[in-house]
C-alpha cells in the first residue's frame, strides 16, 4: 500500500475531528435556541442535556453512513486512488465552507455541503476518469452519478423548508390561541394535556424512530408500533399527560421539563442524522482503504462500497465525545446562535438585518392580504382573536428572546420533522428544519410587527440565500479541489491540507484588535439612577477620549498618506458608532428599568446617548473619506491645506483635552473657556475655508478630490465639537441638578 493513501486515511482522520468542531459550531444553534431562547434552564444544564442526547443518538447514525458511501454516485465506476481524492477533495472544501459560515455568524446547512461537496467531487472525479479513457465521453457521466437518488435527497431537503415553515406556523397559531400571552390560568388546567401531546410526539419519534436502527428497541416491539401507530400514540399521550398532571400538582413546571426533553430528543434526532456529514466521508474512506489493502491492489475499482456499511460503535461513541467536546467548548457556536434568535425574538430593538427593496415589498403585500383577510372576519371574532395574540406590558415581561410556549412549539416540530426523516434515511437538513419551524412560530406569534418586520423578512433571505450559496459553493469547491488533487498527486495533497490547516488556524485564532475591543468596553447593565449615572459618566469619558485619539491619528495618517493607519481609524470610528448605535437602541429598557420614575435620569440619559451617536457620526465621516481618498491612490494635501489642518488639530486636541479633564474630575468651573475656545476654533475653520476658496481662484489645476476631502474634514470636525459641547454642558446641568 502506498504511504499516499494511507497518509490520506490519517489526514481523513483529522479532519473528521476538525469536521465535528467546525458542523457542531455551525449546527448548536440547531438544538439549543428553544430552550436557550425561552431560558428554561442554565446554560450549563442545557448543554449537559445536549450532551446526553448526542450521545444516545450517535448509536443511531449507522443506517445514515450509506449516504456518503454510494449516496449520489456509483462507487464501483472508480477505482481506489480516485475514490480517494474524491473524498479527501470534497472534506477540505466542506471544513473551510463551514468555517466560512460560522465565523459570519451565519446557520448553514452540514446535510447540504455534504451532498453537494460529494456530489461536485463525484463529477471531478468522473470527469478525470473519462479524461483518461479515449472510449468514454461527456454523455457518460449519468453512469458515475447516482442522479436519481441525488434528486431523491435535494427534493426531501427542499421539501422540509416548506413543511417546516407550515408546521411551525400552525403549530404555533392553534397553541397561542388557546393559552395567549396569559397562559397561567389556562395552562393550569390544560398545560398537562397540551404537553402530554407535545411529549408523546417527541418520546415516539425519538425512541421507535430516531432508535430504531440502533438495536436498541427490540424486533417484536417495532414491529408491533409500527403497525398500531395511532394506538402506540395515544397510549403515550395518556401516559404522559397523566405523568405530567402528577408532576404539575407537585408543583413543577412541566413545560421546562417538555423543553428540556425536547432538547434532549433534538440532540438525539441531531446526532443521528447529521453525524454521516462530519464523519461519514472519513469511515468511508477508511473502508475503502482496508479493502485495498485486503485485496493487495490499488487499482481495484470500489464496487464494496456500495454494500451496508458495518457499524463500528466505538468510533461512534467517540465522534459524540466530541461532539459534546466542541458543544461545551466552541465561541462560534454562541455567535451562531445569535443570528436564530434576534430574528425570533419577541422585544423589539436594534435589529442585526438592514432593510431591501424585496423586504419592503412583501411586507406592503402582506399588510394589504391581511387587510382584505380581516374585512372577512367578523369584527367580534377578529377582537377576540386580537386578545389571545396581545402581548405582555413591558414591565411583566421577561427578558428571555421568547416565552416557554413557543420553545415547546419549536422543539415539538422539528423533533418529529427530522425524526420522520431520519427514519426513512433522509439526510433532511437539521438546520433547515430548525430555522424554518422557528420563523414560522415566530410569524405565526406576531413577533414580527411593523417595527421589525421588514428588517426579520431581510435577514430570513439573507439566511436561506447563503443556503442556495452553500449548495452551489460546496459542488463549485469541491469540484475544483478534487480536480487538483487528482491531478497533482501527492505534491497537490501536501498543499491544500497545509493550507487547509493554516485557514483553520487563522480563522480561530483571536486577532489583537478584536481583543482589545473587547476589554475596552465591558458591557455593564444599568438598573438604578445612581447605575446609569456611573455608567453613562464612564461612557462619555471613554468614549471622548477615543475620539480625541482617533481624530488626531486620522489627520496625521493623511498628512503622511498612511494607509494602514487610516484602515485602522476607519475600523476603530465604526465600532464607537455601532456602540453608540446600540446604546441608542437599547435606551427604551434601559428608562423602563429605572426605579422611582426618575424624569431627570432618565432625560439626561436621552441627551448622552444623542449626543455620543451625533459625535461618533461626524468622526466616521472624517475617517471613511480619508481612508477612501488614500486608499484609491489620490493626491494627497498641499502643504498650505495641511497646514491650515494642523492649526485646527491643535485647538481641537486642546479643547478635547480641557474636556476630558472635566468629564473626570466633574469640575466645570471652566465650561465658558471651552465656549471660548471653540469660537477661536470656528474662526480657524472659517478662515481656513476662506484660504481654500482662495487657492481655489488663484490655482485653477488644484486637485478637485484633495479640496473636497479638506472641507469635508472642516465642517465635520465644526459637528463634532458642537455636539462634544452640547454633551459637556448637559452633563454639568445635570450633576447640578443631582447635588
Amino acid at each position: 500500500m502506498s504511504p499516499l493513501f494511507t497518509s490520506i486515511v490519517i489526514v481523513m482522520g483529522l479532519l473528521a475531528v476538525m469536521g465535528i468542531v467546525v458542523g457542531v459550531a455551525n449546527d448548536a444553534v440547531n438544538f439549543l435556541n428553544s430552550a436557550l431562547g425561552s431560558k428554561a434552564a442554565p446554560r450549563r444544564v442545557i448543554l449537559w442535556i445536549a450532551a446526553a442526547g448526542i450521545l444516545v443518538g450517535t448509536l443511531t447514525s449507522s443506517g445514515m453512513m450509506e449516504v456518503a458511501r454510494s449516496g449520489v454516485f456509483y462507487p464501483g465506476q472508480f477505482s481506489f486512488p480516485e475514490i480517494m481524492m474524491l473524498f479527501l477533495g470534497m472534506m477540505l472544501g466542506n471544513i473551510l465552507l463551514l468555517d466560512i459560515y460560522n465565523t459570519l455568524g451565519l446557520p448553514t446547512s452540514t446535510t447540504v455541503s455534504m451532498v453537494f461537496g460529494l456530489l461536485g467531487a463525484g463529477v471531478a472525479a468522473a470527469l478525470y476518469h473519462i479524461w483518461g479513457d479515449p472510449a468514454a465521453s461527456v454523455s457518460d457521466l449519468s453512469q458515475y452519478i447516482n442522479t436519481g437518488k441525488a434528486m431523491a435527497i435535494i427534493a426531501a431537503i427542499l421539501l422540509s423548508v416548506a413543511l417546516a415553515f407550515a408546521a411551525g406556523s400552525l403549530f404555533m397559531y392553534v397553541s397561542r390561541l388557546i393559552f395567549s400571552f396569559r397562559y397561567a390560568k389556562v395552562f393550569r388546567r390544560w398545560g398537562a394535556v397540551w404537553c402530554g401531546i407535545s411529549l408523546a410526539g417527541i418520546l415516539y419519534f425519538a425512541l421507535f424512530k430516531g432508535l430504531k436502527s440502533s438495536g436498541l428497541i427490540p424486533t417484536s416491539v417495532g414491529e408491533y408500533v409500527g403497525e398500531h401507530v395511532l394506538v402506540t400514540l395515544f397510549v403515550f399521550w395518556a401516559g404522559a399527560s397523566v405523568v405530567l398532571w402528577i408532576f404539575q400538582r407537585m408543583r413543577l413546571n412541566i413545560m421546562r421539563i417538555t423543553i428540556l426533553t425536547g432538547t434532549f430528543a433534538l440532540a438525539l434526532a441531531f446526532a443521528g442524522n447529521d453525524l454521516v456529514n462530519f464523519i461519514g466521508v472519513p469511515l468511508a474512506s477508511y473502508d475503502a482503504w482496508q479493502i485495498a489493502r485486503e485485496t493487495g491492489s490499488e487499482s481495484i475499482m470500489m464496487g464494496e462500497l456500495a454494500n451496508p456499511a458495518r457499524a463500528n460503535f466505538l468510533l461512534l461513541l467517540l465522534s459524540g465525545a466530541v461532539m459534546v467536546l466542541t458543544l461545551f467548548f466552541s465561541k462560534k457556536s454562541r455567535h451562531v446562535t445569535e443570528t436564530e434568535l434576534s430574528l425570533a425574538s419577541q422585544h423589539e430593538g436594534d435589529e442585526r438585518f438592514g432593510s431591501t427593496f424585496v423586504s419592503r415589498s412583501l411586507v406592503r403585500a402582506s399588510l394589504a392580504l391581511n387587510t382584505i383577510w380581516t374585512g372577512l372576519i367578523p369584527d367580534r371574532m377578529q377582537k377576540v382573536i386580537d386578545r389571545r395574540f396581545e402581548p405582555l406590558p413591558a414591565e411583566e415581561r421577561s427578558s428571555a428572546p421568547y416565552d416557554m410556549i413557543r420553545a415547546v412549539v419549536n422543539l415539538t416540530a422539528a423533533s418529529i420533522l427530522i425524526a420522520i426523516g431520519t427514519s426513512y434515511k433522509l439526510p433532511l437538513s437539521t438546520t433547515y428544519v430548525v430555522f424554518m419551524v422557528a420563523m414560522g412560530s415566530s410569524l405565526a406569534d406576531r413577533t414580527w410587527g411593523r417595527e421589525s418586520a421588514v428588517y426579520r423578512i431581510t435577514g430570513v433571505m439573507a439566511v436561506i440565500s447563503g443556503w442556495f450559496i452553500t449548495a452551489l459553493g460546496g459542488f463549485l469547491i469541491a469540484l475544483c479541489v478534487t480536480l487538483l488533487l487528482l491531478w497533482g498527486g501527492w505534491i497537490a495533497v501536501t498543499t491544500l491540507v497545509a493550507l487547509c490547516a493554516w485557514l483553520l488556524i487563522r480563522s480561530h485564532r483571536t486577532k489583537p484588535e478584536e481583543k482589545a475591543a473587547a476589554e475596552e468596553l465591558p458591557v455593564i447593565k444599568a438598573e438604578t439612577p445612581d447605575e446609569v449615572l456611573c455608567v453613562c459618566i464612564g461612557e462619555v469619558c471613554t468614549t471622548m477620549e477615543q475620539v480625541t485619539r482617533i481624530y488626531n491619528r486620522t489627520l496625521v495618517a493623511v498628512f503622511k498618506e498612511n494607509r494602514k493607519v487610516l484602515k485602522e481609524m476607519v475600523q476603530s470610528s465604526n465600532r464607537l458608532f455601532e456602540e453608540a448605535r446600540d446604546r441608542k437602541y437599547g435606551i427604551m429598557p434601559t428608562l423602563r428599568r429605572l426605579q422611582q420614575c426618575d424624569i431627570d435620569t432618565g432625560h439626561f440619559y436621552v441627551q448622552v446617548t444623542d449626543y455620543l451617536s451625533e459625535v461618533t457620526k461626524a468622526l466616521i465621516h472624517i475617517t471613511r473619506p480619508a481612508f477612501g481618498h488614500i486608499d484609491n491612490n489620490h493626491e494627497g494635501l498641499s502643504k498650505e491645506q495641511i497646514v491650515d489642518l494642523m492649526r485646527v488639530n491643535d485647538q481641537v486636541e486642546a479643547i478635547f483635552d480641557k474636556i476630558n479633564d472635566m468629564l473626570r474630575t466633574k469640575d466645570f468651573s471652566d465650561l465658558d473657556m471651552v465656549l471660548e475656545m471653540r469660537d477661536k476654533l470656528f474662526d480657524t475653520i472659517v478662515e481656513a475655508i476662506k484660504n481654500q476658496l482662495r487657492r481655489i481662484n488663484g490655482d485653477p489645476a488644484a486637485s478637485t478630490r484633495a479640496s473636497v476631502l479638506y472641507l469635508t474634514i472642516l465642517n465635520e470636525t465644526k459637528t463634532m465639537i458642537l455636539q462634544a459641547r452640547n454633551l459637556l454642558k448637559s452633563q454639568h446641568y445635570f450633576l447640578e441638578s443631582r447635588k
